[in-house]
């Protein structure tokens, strides 16, 4: 396990402040390398914010559908470390190959179609032992 897997994976650890939150949705983005405009895309913001979140001049706001959003995509990224144990070449495949149960790819749709909780979802539901 790399240590950006490491540091990503703790379950326990609290995102209820602006900068933890803001960090892990950056962090998990680049350990499940994804483009920034995805992400952006995910949380519906514009590409430059993300950019600005990147390089630590911008926050995500609390209580912000953004917040929320964020909060659903670091829980997605939780249920997939443990539908793959743990291998983030798995989760990387996982979230780009079709899911016939899906009715597409999970990152294309959470990115174009936005079914971030369909996606959680779908995987909460394969693994209801950890939630």
């Amino acid at each position: 396990m790399s240590d950006l897997e490491q540091q990503l994976h703790l379950p326990d650890r609290p995102l209820q402040n602006p900068q933890r939150l803001t960090q892990t949705v950056i962090q998990i983005t680049e350990m499940l390398c994804m483009y920034q405009a995805e992400l952006a895309r995910i949380l519906g913001v514009q590409c430059a914010d993300i950019g600005e979140m990147a390089n630590g001049k911008r926050v995500i706001e609390t209580e912000s559908d953004i917040w929320t959003q964020a909060k659903r995509f670091v829980e997605v990224y939780e249920v997939l470390y443990h539908h793959c144990k743990g291998d983030g070449v798995a989760m990387r495949n996982w979230l780009r190959r079709s899911n016939s149960e899906l009715n597409g790819v999970p990152l294309l749709l959470m990115v174009d179609e936005n079914k971030l909780e369909t996606v959680l979802g779908y995987l909460k539901k394969h693994h209801p032992e950890k939630y």
